[in-house]
């Protein structure tokens, strides 16, 4: 499936709520939308200007919710979806983020951490409409460079 608009992806990240995920036993069950939420607040904390690593970071959930029978797939799949609205990079590191064998760099590195603590983090990381602006900015440069080409 191929995310065509923000407001699909706004809808499906909306979907997240309530949907728990456990990876292995020795993490607590998180649940995907807060998950999502606090991730992305924390790279916005720690990188302000980097606007694809944090949107990278509020995406990751989507895949489960569009296959959830893959759990191996979800990362591709969630990449694939956003592909074409948010761009390469956002595709790829959401693709490349669960791959620990991977060569990592360190945006790679810094959303890996972020995910991490999001799992535990106890903080109010606000709403998800407080990130339709920055979804709305990047789904354009996109587009623009996309019409481009």
């Amino acid at each position: 499936m191929e995310l065509r608009s923000v407001e699909e992806l706004m809808d499906l990240l909306y979907a997240c709520r309530g949907t728990w995920d456990a990876p292995d036993r020795a993490r607590p069950p998180v649940d995907l939308h807060d998950h999502a939420l606090r991730t992305a607040a924390l790279l916005r904390r720690g990188r302000p200007a980097d606007k694809e690593l944090q949107v990278a970071g509020l995406v990751q959930p989507i895949g489960g919710l569009l296959w959830p029978g893959d759990s191996a797939g979800r990362a591709d799949h969630a990449a694939d979806a956003v592909r074409t609205l948010l761009g390469e990079r956002v595709a790829g590191l959401v693709r490349r983020c669960p791959r620990r064998a991977a060569p990592a760099d360190d945006d790679l590195l810094t959303l890996r951490q972020a995910l991490e603590e999001g799992r535990t983090a106890g903080f109010d990381a606000g709403v998800l409409e407080d990130w339709r602006t920055v979804l709305e900015l990047l789904a354009a440069r996109h587009s623009r460079l996309g019409a481009v080409d």
